[in-house]
């Protein structure tokens, strides 16, 4: 019972460090990246896709995206789509591909997006909270049904506590990477 829930518990804990991985990924710092459009979605003949479902995304230099669409007509779109976001970004249209440039980032964009980053890592943090909180009502069930004993509950509930205290520790890694990756001039 005790390591089918410590599985159960380290695949939810992944799943929270994934996704805030994946929310850090849209956070601009000063270099280019392609993972900054993942969440903007172009109209394209009235279904909001992503832009690399209808262009062809590049990165010609460290501080520069090139946006070439398949269709010419999808210029204007994908262009207001950029200007729409909260990238904080002009998009440079040529008439044939759209050129994003990320301008160097003042010290208070860069803490507003500290500021921002430390706000999605008190969110990870309060999804492994809720995991272990999950895991040790399980465990709790599991004793009050008498599939383990009081003693086989404790040392459960150490466990995971162990587990949440390392996913906790993963999280705060990440956070120190990405703030150093911002404030990088």
């Amino acid at each position: 019972m005790i390591p089918e829930v410590k599985k159960k518990t380290d695949e939810r804990m992944k799943a929270v460090i994934e996704a805030l991985k994946h929310e850090f990924s849209t956070i601009r710092t000063g270099r280019a990246s392609l993972s900054l459009l993942d969440d903007v979605k172009v109209d394209y003949y009235g279904t909001p896709s992503p832009i690399n479902q209808v262009a062809t995304l590049a990165l010609p230099d460290a501080r520069t995206i090139s946006i070439q669409p398949w269709e010419t007509k999808m210029l204007g779109p994908i262009e207001k789509a950029i200007q729409k976001s909260e990238l904080g970004i002009n998009p440079v249209n040529d008439g044939k591909l759209i050129r994003l440039v990320m301008p160097q980032l003042t010290e208070d964009r860069r803490k507003d997006l500290v500021k921002k980053a430390k706000k999605m890592v008190e969110d990870a943090k309060v999804g492994v909270r809720n995991v272990r909180r999950d895991s040790n009502e399980s465990l709790k069930k599991a004793e009050k049904d008498k599939a383990i004993t009081e003693d086989d509950l404790l040392k459960g509930e150490q466990e995971i506590q162990k587990m949440t205290d390392e996913f906790t520790k993963r999280i705060d890694e990440a956070l120190a990477h990405k703030e150093k990756e911002i404030m990088e001039v």
